[in-house]
């Protein structure tokens, strides 16, 4: 990718109102209300980040919000209009990323924006937004031999391609090496300061942190936060949280959840995303808890590399509020 990435001269038009509204949509699959009651907004200028857990309904609701799936109740209005299933009035203004399908894997990455460039009246040349999203080398090559990284850009490209107002952006850096993340992550970020709104589904938390205004947490079918990162994280309690250089045995943490009640009763141990990482609430970070997971730790002959006290991370803020491990860390 181009280091300092470009978008269009021209900044979208903006709508009265939020760009994405969602009001009270509920949408169920025989007994099981799979969205019950969501509400969501989206305005120019803003990158919400919907996290949450498989099976919380992120797809469903992405799917009603691109037109692809109808709701059972509620209303759903993008860029002021009503999305109809299909969505035929807003295609050309929305700009889909989608994980995977829909290439033919024998295509390039250059006959593929020709062809979807054909499909918008001002569609953007294929060649410069190969360069923006680092794919001018593999212009030529075959989709069925670019890496993951690079299928993942050229779906953004597509997103791009007829320079919408809403983008909406599944895993925009599934895939990607550190240096291609930054640079799709910069990117990202110009499209919003350009005017765009634009909502992304990831499971990277350092999407979320890089780049979000906003972040909605969907579980269970239902909305559960909806608050900038940094008042996501002010609303948790004070944790012990600390991360060894290997995961314990199952019954070393059994002898640790012992020694913690004997100073707390309240005492939570709770693993983290990433091996060898935990949190402890319920009781705050007092220095008898400290001192009792270093004791345990010296006991165990296991090395702490990490111990922070205070307020928690944004993943373990999620990791509070859902329960759900299969996110990464910030990076």
């Amino acid at each position: 990718m181009s280091p300092t990435p470009s978008v269009s001269a021209e900044s979208p038009a903006r709508d009265a109102g939020p760009a994405i509204q969602v009001d009270g949509v509920t949408k169920r699959y025989g007994d099981r209300a799979v969205l019950d009651g969501v509400s969501l907004s989206v305005a120019p200028r803003e990158v919400v980040a919907l996290l949450g857990p498989n099976g919380a309904g992120k797809t469903t609701l992405v799917e009603i919000v691109e037109g692809y799936r109808s709701a059972d109740a509620g209303r759903v209005t993008v860029l002021g209009q009503a999305v109809d299933r299909g969505g035929s009035g807003l295609r050309a203004r929305v700009g889909l990323m989608l994980q995977s399908g829909g290439v033919d894997p024998r295509s390039t990455p250059l006959d593929v924006l020709r062809l979807y460039r054909a499909f918008h009246a001002d569609g953007r040349e294929p060649e410069g937004l190969l360069a923006q999203v680092g794919l001018a080398r593999a212009a030529r090559t075959r989709v069925r031999r670019l890496s993951g990284g690079e299928r993942q850009r050229l779906a953004l490209a597509l997103a791009l391609v007829g320079d919408p107002e809403v983008l909406i952006l599944d895993e925009p850096t599934a895939g990607m090496d550190p240096e291609a993340r930054r640079e799709a992550r910069t990117l990202v970020a110009s499209l919003r300061d350009a005017g765009r709104a634009i909502l992304l589904t990831t499971h990277d938390l350092g999407d979320v942190e890089h780049l979000a205004d906003r972040v909605a947490i969907l579980h269970r079918g239902r909305i559960v936060a909806d608050a900038s990162p940094d008042e996501l994280i002010a609303g948790s309690a004070s944790l012990l949280a600390f991360r060894l250089h290997a995961a314990p045995e199952p019954s070393a943490i059994e002898r640790l959840e012992r020694v913690l009640a004997g100073v707390a009763a309240t005492a939570d141990l709770t693993p983290g995303a990433s091996a060898g990482a935990f949190t402890i609430g319920g009781a705050g970070p007092t220095a008898d808890l400290t001192a009792a997971v270093a004791q345990w730790a010296v006991r165990e002959g296991t090395l702490i590399v990490e111990l922070r006290a205070g307020a928690a991370s944004l993943e373990e803020r999620y990791l509070e509020l859902t329960g759900d491990r299969d996110v990464e860390s910030v990076e």
